[in-house]
This record gives C-alpha cells, sequence and structure tokens, in this order.
C-alpha cells in the first residue's frame, strides 16, 4: 500500500465530480495506512443489458486506481436490485428484467470486469446473497428508516409526482436497497456516477441508522458517447463496447472529436498526470494523441497484439487511402548511388532546400508509403513507386528508375 496520504488522495481525484467528503476520505486513508489494513471500495452495477461499454468503465477505472493504491475492491452484481429496476432518471416505471434474464447478464459483466481489475485482488459479490433473505417484517423496518417526503426530494421522483405520473412503492424501495448494500458490506466508499448521488447518501444514512460510520462517497461524471452530446448508450448507438472488435473500437475512438478525446483521456487513461496535461495543452498532435488512446484502449480490452494490428490496419485503411487521393507524380532518376531523399524533395518543390528537408526529417514529419523517415541519408532505389508526404499537405508519387 501507498503509504503518503497526498499522494493517495491525487490519484483518486483525478476525474471525480465530488467527494463526500474529502477530509473524511483522507483520514480514513491516514487510519488504513497506520493500521496497514485496506479499505473497503464498492461499486455496484445492475446487470440491466448483456455487455458492458467503455462508459461503465469510468467507475471500474476509479476502483482500479484504489486497487492499485493497495485497496479492497468489491464489485457488487446487482442481480437483485436489478430485477427491480433503478428509477435514477426515468420518467416514468421502467419494466423489470426476469431472473434468467439478469443471471445471464451477470455472467458476462463477471468475464468483461477483469479486463480492468486484478481478478486476484477483486471481490465479486451478488446482492441477493443478503437482499434476498430479507423477510417482510426485515423489509418493513428498514422502510421504517427512511420517510416519503425525503424521496421525493429526489429530482426525478419530484418531476414524476408534480406532473402527476404514477411512481410504484417499490420504486421507492430502489434507493433503500441499494443503501442497505453498503450496510451488508460495511463499506468505508462507495462510488457512483453523478446521477446515483442521491441513491449512494441513502446509504451513508443507512449506515449510520445501523450504527456503522458512514461511507464516503465518490461521484464520477456520465462519460458522453462517440457523439460528444448524449450520455453514452447502447440505444442511442453511441457506444463503444469492451467485448467489440480490437478494430472496431480503435476506429471508433478515432472518430471522435478532439475536445471528446480530452475527456476520454482523463477518465479512461492510465497515462500519468504530466502525460495528460502534454495531451491537453496541445504538445501532441491531435491526431497522434488520439491513436495512442485507441491503442491502449484496444491493448486494455483485447490485447497488445490486437492493438498493434488494429493501429496498422487502421493507417492502412485510412491514412493511405487519404494520401492518394489527387496525387501528382513526379520522375526521378536515381543513377547507381541512389538519389537523396532531401534532394528529391527540394527539386520537386516539396522543400525549399535540403536543410529544411533534414529538419522535418528530424521533427518526423516526413512518410514514405504512411511510416516516418527516420534517416537523413534515406536514398530512393531504381524501382522505387511509393507516396512521400512531407507534413499533412505535401504529397507526391516518387517514380524512381
Amino acid at each position: 500500500m501507498i503509504s503518503d496520504v497526498q499522494q493517495q488522495l491525487r490519484a483518486i481525484k483525478r476525474g471525480c465530480v465530488e467527494i463526500i467528503s474529502e477530509d473524511a476520505l483522507a483520514k480514513r486513508i491516514e487510519k488504513s495506512i497506520a493500521e496497514k489494513k485496506p479499505l473497503k471500495i464498492k461499486a455496484g452495477f445492475d446487470p440491466t443489458a448483456p455487455d458492458l461499454h467503455i462508459g461503465h468503465t469510468v467507475l471500474i477505472q476509479k476502483l482500479k486506481n484504489f486497487q492499485d493504491l493497495g485497496h479492497e475492491i468489491i464489485f457488487l452484481i446487482g442481480d437483485f436490485t436489478g430485477m427491480i429496476g433503478d428509477p435514477t432518471g426515468k420518467s416514468e416505471t421502467r419494466v423489470a428484467l426476469t431472473r434468467d434474464e439478469v443471471i445471464e447478464n451477470a455472467k458476462t459483466y463477471q468475464r468483461q470486469v477483469f479486463k480492468i481489475l486484478d481478478e486476484k485482488k477483486t471481490t465479486i459479490v451478488f446482492n441477493s446473497e443478503w437482499l434476498g433473505k430479507l423477510s417482510a417484517s426485515d423489509l418493513i423496518r428498514l422502510s421504517a428508516k427512511y420517510t416519503v417526503a425525503r424521496m421525493l426530494e429526489r429530482d426525478d421522483f419530484h418531476k414524476r409526482y408534480t406532473s402527476h405520473k404514477p411512481i410504484s412503492i417499490h420504486e421507492f424501495m430502489y434507493p433503500l436497497i441499494q443503501g442497505y448494500d453498503s450496510v451488508a458490506l460495511n463499506a468505508d466508499v462507495e462510488l457512483g456516477g453523478t446521477d446515483q448521488k442521491f441513491n449512494l447518501l441513502v446509504g451513508r444514512d443507512l449506515q449510520r441508522e445501523y450504527g456503522q460510520a458512514p461511507q464516503c462517497v465518490i461521484t464520477m461524471p456520465l462519460l458522453e458517447g462517440t457523439d460528444g452530446v448524449n450520455k453514452m448508450s447502447k440505444s442511442l448507438n453511441n457506444y463503444i463496447g469492451i467485448d467489440e472488435p480490437a478494430s472496431e473500437i480503435f476506429g471508433k475512438v478515432m472518430s471522435i472529436s478532439d475536445e471528446l478525446m480530452i475527456r476520454y483521456y482523463e477518465l479512461l487513461s492510465d497515462i500519468s498526470v504530466d502525460e495528460f496535461n502534454a495531451v491537453k495543452v496541445g504538445e501532441v498532435h491531435p491526431k497522434e494523441a488520439k491513436k495512442t488512446l485507441a491503442y491502449e484502449l484496444v491493448a486494455r480490452f483485447s490485447s497488445n497484439e490486437a492493438a498493434k494490428k488494429a493501429k496498422v490496419d487502421f493507417e492502412r485503411q485510412f491514412e493511405r487511402r487519404t494520401v492518394l487521393a489527387d496525387v501528382s507524380e513526379v520522375l526521378i532518376q536515381a543513377g547507381s548511388a541512389g538519389a537523396w531523399i532531401c534532394k528529391v524533395m527540394a527539386d520537386t518543390g516539396m522543400t525549399k532546400s535540403n536543410g529544411e528537408g533534414k529538419r522535418l526529417i528530424k521533427q518526423g514529419a516526413v512518410k514514405i508509403d504512411g511510416k516516418k523517415v527516420d534517416d537523413i541519408d534515406y536514398r530512393f532505389v531504381a524501382g522505387n513507386n511509393v507516396i512521400l508526404q512531407v507534413g499533412k499537405r505535401r504529397v507526391k508519387r516518387v517514380i524512381v528508375s
């Protein structure tokens, strides 16, 4: 476990929207270090759909941060709550899933989550383990610990109530039984999206009611989908599924806007703070930064080999196609010694001088068939028929005899 409280807090705070409260979290971390006892970090996922997308992984990445800091990770699968259906953000009562649907989806979650978390250091629990054992009397006692007035403070319930839309009693039970999960696990910290804040705070209240120290709450932003506007969702077809083919993941990441790329970096990437700041201020070309992000995500969800192939395939399919469009041809004679690339660039008007050619090669701005040229002494030889690119716009087909 990292023994510096502030170092832990810096890692934890990256990308967070709110911590309730930071002082309380710092004290828990300090105690955890002193007692060499990891904190219990909990996040719950209702298996309401068969696959996870990278929007879900914002929370899982934060769990990974805690795991890397040495804390105990509890990945809670809401097989019981999933049958009720989370009313958060819903304008009407949602259809409950069957037990079979929930169990089938849960199997996928169990497999996919370990693309990010360390399986040996992660505890997976199902909340049916304790919620399924509650009797009618237990549920009545639980419901007595919260008032209808408090429930109606919640924005979505309030809107439905004032607009005379129905609210089923079981929907009031959802925040209570999600909160009871924290009691059953005696959680130190619970993570959730910003839309889950009400439910997370109910967990704190219930822990007090049951004589436990209230958990710290950390809310994470809801990740926009590839459209850059709406929350990532399969129903809106703006998602990147973590089980999609490597080429699909790579291509979808490359399709996002430069602004959205920064947000994805902050919430999904493992790069250091300094590396992130370099991307943020534009020290790295957006296209190259996007490739690096796409590579990282494909490697995480598939493998390094798959990421390498996806990158090469993308560049071959899209970048070469762009280069080949409307390209003029130049014919050169190489001679026995070959044709020096810097002289070729200067003679064909692609650079103003041999010296400029050398400088651009050193800067990585010169490519042959889409691959960067590193050697300032590179020479073309007879039989070459290649695409020479200098910067973004200077492109010629070089045919050598």
